[in-house]
């Protein structure tokens, strides 16, 4: 059940941030899916379940001119996702739906008739379907499902998933690299594409036929596409390389024949990402260089015509684009990218490769789809708006779709930047609680590190520390994504370099408002943002508190245990590790610090925390007393990952942090949630 209407969807008419069970209880949007015929428009809400303990998404179907109110088209107690249309308009989604015989089934394959009627299972396989991609002319549907490396079919792999069961075995023998990603074990399933016919209500045996036998690791974490007659894919195919390491090139399969080949293979850099024209003539796609110690990669948009040589697009263009979608007669493609911390959506024609930006406001636009007519629909976001759906017609006009509310903030928006003496521009975003009283300030410094400040987070929300009276500075360093290869380039393989400098002079920006408080600072960040953290606690005591969450601490430990260590390793030479390590300035940290850790982190794994913690006690300028007592404190999740997902984690993660920085910045003290016992 959801806890909320379950036709309508409903925000408070003040501001939820100041109420963590408020603010944890907002509907959360994702997606777009477009019907071939571009009527038919649906979005993917996700809501609070009745114990407040998980998100369930739904699907909610929007109306294309922007006149009614959303409407709720699925309602499973375990949601849906992944919609999709099919050749013939019905809904295709992914869904989890318990019988009397099975309690906990894997995710199967669902239709929603579009001329009415209830949902019917389509497709149930023993490992599950993972993602679904139709054809817009056929009746033809391909999805991703993981099988037992020695299955030669379906009921083979049942029985062997049957047989680990019983014996309850979880060990994986591995091959190769990775086995982690994120917060997974990889293995033993190893992901296939399979054809499905869409002709009956469910698909049989015969309905079903394996594409990629034998893929071992190739089809992990794919980006693939179907051509609109159904004849063909283009899929990610991931191949082993030197040093544990792996390389992405694009695949061509027949659906008839299964036969495979090669498109597009780059000796220095990996393709995802294809989109298949209208016409099945061309693929475009994403590539992203290969960096070295020296220099970062560079990502571009690639294009290959059939029989032709691959060319790079948007060779010229300097921004990294995000997203690639046909317009419907082949002449362009739309794409989003970084900019400036926005991410406008931008038209690429074919032809020359001309870039024209669309969009001019200050959001961040993904998800887009395009209708006839280059009518285009997208997800839009800031830090002044959750995602939520917009038309853009031909002539630049932008109309909300009506879905969930925005919810009104507790204070306002505004940009912050300063000028080095070079001309290097570094700007940030800053976040001001309401009224017109002097506020703390709170330097947030984000992930990636090749990322930006740009798009709404329900994880790293600044609102819910505005509501609290505090300014909080988001700024984009050295490294940040939106502002050319350039600025990429100088942080790169020097961390604690110039954007640690960049952050800094930003602070000293901010503190010259007249609205900021110098006297009472903090800083916090996650992931790139942590290890950023960290080494601000190691060169300044400018700071009355540091967060750090999900951080990097010793760099040459982290190379070769995090989930993806050849991506790093190709910038982290022992040199820059040495250079660049936090831990080896802890003997100067003078600042409290709270440090947030998740043990199903595998992107930066748990042992980064556990160093740091003991180091913090044993070996900075505030170690522990005597008695074990110490002003910093560690704050660990044993079934979170590398985010703090479930919402009452969520809740106790900000309660934390509120109270942390409450005693060392405001000077009050906040008892700790009693839910920590």
């Amino acid at each position: 059940m959801i806890a909320t209407a379950p036709d309508a969807l409903s925000t408070s008419s003040r501001a939820p941030f100041h109420d963590l069970d408020e603010y944890v209880a907002l509907p959360r949007l994702s997606g777009l899916a477009l019907s071939p015929d571009g009527t038919r428009l649906v979005t993917t809400v996700a809501q609070l379940n009745d114990k407040r303990t998980e998100y369930v998404s739904a699907v909610w179907e929007l109306d294309p001119a922007g006149a009614q109110p959303a409407r709720r088209l699925t309602r499973g107690t375990k949601g849906e996702s992944a919609p999709a249309f099919a050749a013939n308009g019905d809904l295709l989604f992914i869904a989890v739906r318990p019988t009397p015989d099975d309690d906990e089934p894997p995710a199967a394959l669902w239709r929603l008739p579009s001329t009415g009627g209830e949902a019917a299972q389509v497709l149930a396989l023993p490992g599950g379907v993972e993602a679904v991609r139709p054809a817009r002319e056929e009746d033809v549907v391909v999805v991703r499902s993981p099988l037992m490396p020695s299955a030669r079919t379906i009921d083979d792999d049942r029985r062997l998933r049957s047989l680990r069961k019983d014996n309850k075995i979880t060990a994986i023998l591995h091959t190769g690299y990775p086995i982690r990603h994120w917060d997974s074990d990889l293995g033993p399933g190893e992901p296939h594409l399979l054809g499905v016919a869409l002709t009956n209500d469910s698909a049989r045996g015969e309905d079903v036929r394996d594409l990629t036998p034998a893929p071992g690791a190739a089809l992990r974490d794919s980006d693939f596409d179907v051509s609109s007659d159904g004849r063909f894919l283009v899929t990610t195919w991931q191949r082993p390389a030197p040093g544990a390491s792996r390389q992405s090139v694009l695949m061509r399969i027949d659906l008839d024949s299964g036969e495979r080949t090669v498109v597009v293979e780059e000796a220095a850099a990996d393709v995802w990402s294809p989109s298949i024209s209208p016409d099945g003539s061309t693929v475009v796609y994403l590539r992203e260089t290969f960096s070295t110690p020296d220099t970062p990669p560079r990502i571009t948009l690639g294009c290959i015509r059939f029989g032709d040589s691959p060319r790079v697009l948007t060779d010229d263009w300097d921004r990294w684009p995000a997203s690639v979608t046909w317009l419907r007669d082949g002449s362009a493609v739309i794409v989003t990218a970084d900019q400036d911390g926005r991410a406008p959506v931008f038209r690429v024609d074919l032809a020359d490769g001309a870039v024209t930006q669309l969009t001019f406001d200050d959001y961040c636009y993904s998800d887009a789809v395009v209708a006839a007519g280059g009518v285009l629909f997208a997800l839009r976001s800031s830090y002044a708006a959750p995602p939520h759906p917009v038309r853009i017609d031909p002539d630049g006009a932008i109309t909300e779709l009506p879905c969930a509310a925005s919810p009104p903030l507790p204070g306002t928006l505004t940009e912050l930047e300063t000028t080095y003496a070079d001309g290097t521009r570094v700007r940030s975003w800053l976040a001001l609680p309401a009224g017109n009283g002097e506020a703390p300030l709170l330097l947030w410094i984000h992930g990636g590190p090749l990322a930006s400040w740009n798009v709404w987070s329900w994880r790293w929300n600044p609102w819910l520390l505005a509501a609290r009276g505090y300014a909080v500075l988001l700024p984009d360093p050295g490294m940040s994504t939106g502002y050319g290869q350039d600025f990429i380039a100088r942080g790169w393989g020097a961390w604690g370099g110039a954007p640690f400098e960049d952050l800094m002079a930003l602070t000293d920006a901010a503190c010259t408002h007249p609205r900021i408080d110098a006297s009472r600072t903090a800083a916090m960040g996650g992931s790139f943002g942590g290890y950023m953290a960290n080494w601000v606690a190691g060169h300044t005591d400018r700071f009355d508190a540091i967060v750090t969450h999900a951080s990097l601490w010793a760099l040459d430990q982290f190379g070769a245990t995090t989930d993806s260590s050849y991506y790093w390793l190709r910038e982290m030479t022992r040199d820059m590790a040495q250079a660049n390590s936090p831990h080896r300035h802890v003997g100067e940290i003078r600042t409290p610090m709270l440090v947030i850790h998740g043990d199903k982190d595998y992107r930066v794994p748990i042992g980064q925390a556990l160093r740091l913690w003991y180091e913090l006690l044993t070996h900075s300028a505030l170690p522990a007393d005597a008695d074990g007592d110490s002003p910093h404190r560690f704050l660990y999740f044993p079934s979170e990952n590398h985010w703090v997902l479930t919402p009452q984690h969520a809740k106790i993660w900000y309660q934390v942090v509120i109270g942390f920085l409450a005693r060392h910045v405001l000077g009050e003290d906040v008892e700790v949630p009693e839910t920590l016992g």
